[in-house]
């Protein structure tokens, strides 16, 4: 949305103001894509913090959790930050472990939503259960489990990604 890139926009242009090699002030350049230090030349452009987002299907039930700590009572789909040098499909087997002790494949991609706080861009994936029992990370987890349709807890609106990953599965839309 418009709304979401204009506070990205102002955000990084904020943190930005002096160059990151040399610490002069820097300058817009680039028709307003760059700042750019006039001191050294050094340009620098917006970042994006790669996401992924995953909803763990076992047959026709999702996997969602409680994170904890969380202000909405809601349960979600789990998600982390890539890190560097990991793809986006090791990023969902790794996170799912990290934070429910499960193993996860066939890993899928979905669709991607760009998420202004600040600057992240979800991936949206599917994976199926492959085994084991749930053991959740306790700084970040409250509670999880399976759920189907007929006994869904309050999820996320349908704009955010999460919210259509869980949709998208109880639609059959999933791509199973």
């Amino acid at each position: 949305s418009a709304y979401g890139r204009a506070l990205q926009m102002l955000s990084w242009r904020r943190d930005h103001r002096h160059c990151g090699r040399c610490g002069q002030r820097t300058a817009v350049a680039d028709s307003g894509r760059a700042m750019a230090c006039q001191d050294c030349g050094f340009s620098c452009y917006p970042r994006l913090s790669p996401c992924v987002i995953v909803a763990v299907t076992r047959g026709d039930r999702l996997l969602l959790a409680a994170a904890k700590g969380r202000r909405a009572a809601f349960y979600s789909t789990l998600a982390g930050f890539i890190e560097p040098g990991e793809s986006a499909e090791a990023a969902v087997v790794r996170e799912v472990r990290e934070e429910v002790g499960i193993e996860v494949g066939n890993v899928r991609y979905f669709q991607s939503q760009p998420w202004p706080f600040p600057g992240q861009l979800m991936l949206g994936f599917y994976a199926d259960y492959a085994g084991g029992d749930f053991v959740l990370a306790p700084d970040e987890i409250e509670d999880a489990g399976w759920f189907d349709a007929h006994n869904l807890p309050p999820i996320p609106p349908a704009a955010s990604i999460s919210g259509q990953l869980i949709n998208a599965f109880f639609e059959g839309r999933a791509g199973r």
